[in-house]
């Protein structure tokens, strides 16, 4: 590895998050792996999903053989400025408020499934007294 080597703040390295343009934040280095999407054994949805991150804990969870670690070094670019890397992701999603009308769709789920199994219940009673009453009948 060079040391000559450029330092990148978060911002820039997220914005590299396509298939024709990838670039991953792994152990506070930042790696070009346009060139590999298409060789990656995972796919490149794998990669695509670990851009705009730090990528580390989805390398290591996957446990890297010693020769796709030695890979590594041929995409090399630079140093990520750890201080601009967020700590978590935020998940900005939509924000749902309770709604006192939903409890009504609730019971009527449970009660689509309890009803049939009483109807099935209450006919297996039914049965079950006239099969008793004839048979003390005869």
């Amino acid at each position: 590895m060079a040391s000559s080597k450029k330092t990148f703040v978060f911002n820039e390295v997220s914005t590299h998050n396509k298939t024709k343009d990838c670039w991953l934040i792994i152990e506070g280095k930042v790696y070009d792996v346009t060139p590999f999407m298409e060789d990656h054994p995972g796919g490149d949805e794998v990669l695509l999903a670990a851009t705009g991150k730090d990528a580390t804990s989805d390398f290591e969870d996957v446990g890297h053989s010693d020769d796709a670690r030695g890979m590594m070094d041929k995409y090399y670019i630079g140093e990520i400025d750890r201080s601009t890397v967020p700590l978590k992701r935020v998940f900005v999603g939509k924000e749902r408020n309770y709604n006192p009308d939903d409890t009504s769709a609730v019971i009527i789920k449970i009660l689509q499934f309890l009803v049939p199994l009483l109807i099935l219940a209450l006919a297996f009673a039914v049965r079950s007294y006239t099969k008793d009453n004839s048979s003390s009948s005869a």
